[in-house]
């Protein structure tokens, strides 16, 4: 068993090898343990990951705010407070704050996170804000 008490998380600074576009502010709640990675995340407005992978998947809780995710290929979706994500293994995704709007989201990531190039806009995220509700 291991426990992590706030105090030993403080200045923690994320992953090694994190990548994001804009200010992100990323809190390590659990330190790499068994291949699990949990990170807790305040993306300012219009920050956002760059396109990457889990090796066994990744789980996201969003806390509070306005964000999109967006798996390579497909449209964005918009992610509101109280919305849980599951990304399969392997799946190439971005996420990240609206560009209206923080995100704070925790991030459970299982296995390797394989970090590719920045996200250069944000393709559809006009459609997603439109046919939300």
């Amino acid at each position: 068993m291991i426990r992590v008490r706030p105090a030993e998380q403080a200045g923690t600074a994320g992953k090694p090898g994190s990548r994001f576009t804009g200010d992100a502010f990323a809190y390590l709640t659990l330190p790499a343990t068994d291949g699990v990675t949990i990170n807790t995340v305040t993306f300012a407005p219009a920050a956002r990951t760059h396109w990457h992978s889990h090796e066994r998947g990744q789980i996201l809780q969003v806390l509070s705010g306005r964000g999109l995710i967006q798996t390579r290929g497909e449209e964005p979706l918009v992610l509101r407070q109280g919305d849980t994500v599951w990304i399969p293994p392997g799946e190439t995704h971005w996420h990240g704050a609206a560009p209206d709007s923080s995100l704070t989201h925790t991030a459970i990531s299982l296995g390797v996170t394989d970090w590719l190039e920045p996200v250069v806009d944000y393709p559809g995220a006009a459609q997603a804000e439109e046919t939300s509700s």
